[in-house]
């Protein structure tokens, strides 16, 4: 019988004798606890001791719930074993202090998805561990955490569905681990995974077509035509509001996700925040051999602003990234489509 290989066990090999891995393994391992913890009162709903949804809370800009909060707070309590200076939170305005001089950083999106608990959907945890730049002081600030994706050590996302699915990545490949409920451990059950160049699901909120700008409607249009359109292909449409979950699909089926900028107020920066989310998530896609954008520019490349910066997103598989980025810079490329063509669509006339 083989072993099985335990997330602890695929870190140490990963690490080795190297202190700098082996502060993020102590990283992940403790954020592998909280998503354990997070994922058991998911699993037990409105049940004593469980995860439903629950009182919303206006903060930043958008509405979060009780359960959010109660994720943050054990993703909070878990890292306070690791050597992490401090957890940034898409929930809170300022980092939350854990170990003074601690040389590591972590960015988290507490519960991602949380408004659709109480549809039993799937949702979920994304994480980014990031190293602190220049001096270790003991007080943490915000501008430490204003780095290019590109910097970040290692990222992942925890997906709680009919299992609890754990995916990392430290910039070498992408790997996933399940959580084997009889053992309480995440096993290896896919290393150096792959998107799927094919695609025929696209993931988008179809409701906002009309603040669309011009590209993303393009885009749309192009996929509803189906096998009689430009594209000669037909596709099937997703959306259930669970990010992570839209995303793990992809990582099965290929595909892409897009939440782009729109003309709605509050909305022409995107909605994606780029350290909690983005970051993260084009990290690990990227890995995987998938691409991630905001319609013009490498989400990876961009420096933010601030702590809660916003972003749109367009992440899948790489060549279907392409061809949105293609809409944007340059809608009627020579032999692709007529202007008059593509200013028509399913929804325009």
């Amino acid at each position: 019988m083989i072993e099985a290989l335990t997330l602890e066990l695929y870190l140490e090999r990963w690490a080795g004798d190297l202190e700098e891995r082996r502060q993020v393994v102590e990283a992940i391992v403790a954020l592998a606890d909280g998503c354990r913890a997070i994922g058991e009162r998911i699993r037990r709903g409105a049940l004593p001791g469980g995860f439903a949804c629950s009182n919303s809370v206006v903060a930043l800009g958008q509405a979060n719930f009780d359960t959010d909060y109660a994720a943050h707070g054990l993703l909070k309590e878990a890292l306070k074993v690791a050597p992490v200076a401090a957890m940034a939170s898409r929930l809170h305005d300022a980092p939350v202090a854990l170990t003074r001089g601690a040389a590591l950083l972590v960015a988290v999106s507490p519960l991602d998805g949380s408004a659709s608990i109480d549809t039993n959907a799937a949702v979920g945890t994304v994480f980014s561990i990031l190293a602190r730049p220049g001096e270790k002081t003991d007080e943490v600030s915000p501008d430490e955490f204003l780095q290019m994706g590109t910097g970040q050590l290692a990222a992942g996302f925890a997906v709680y569905g009919p299992r609890t699915n754990l995916v990392i990545t430290f910039g070498e490949g992408t790997h996933c681990f399940t959580l084997d409920p009889d053992m309480g451990r995440f096993i290896s059950t896919a290393q150096n995974v792959t998107v799927p160049p094919t695609v025929r699901e696209y993931a988008i909120n179809a409701a906002n077509y009309r603040h669309w700008e011009e590209a993303i409607r393009m885009y749309v249009d192009d996929c509803l035509s189906g096998s009689e359109g430009l594209r000669e292909l037909d596709f099937n449409m997703r959306w259930i509001g669970s990010p992570v979950a839209e995303i793990y699909r992809i990582f099965k089926r290929g595909g892409i996700y897009l939440y782009p900028a729109d003309m709605r107020e509050g909305f022409a920066q995107g909605r994606f925040w780029q350290l909690f989310e983005a970051n993260p998530i084009a990290f690990i896609v990227e890995q995987a051999g998938g691409a991630a954008s905001t319609g013009r520019t490498r989400i990876l490349e961009l420096k933010p602003g601030e702590l809660h910066q916003k972003i749109p997103i367009i992440v899948g598989s790489k060549a279907e990234v392409e061809y949105v980025v293609r809409l944007h810079s340059d809608p009627y490329p020579q032999g692709e489509r007529s202007p008059l063509f593509g200013r028509r669509g399913l929804f325009r006339n």
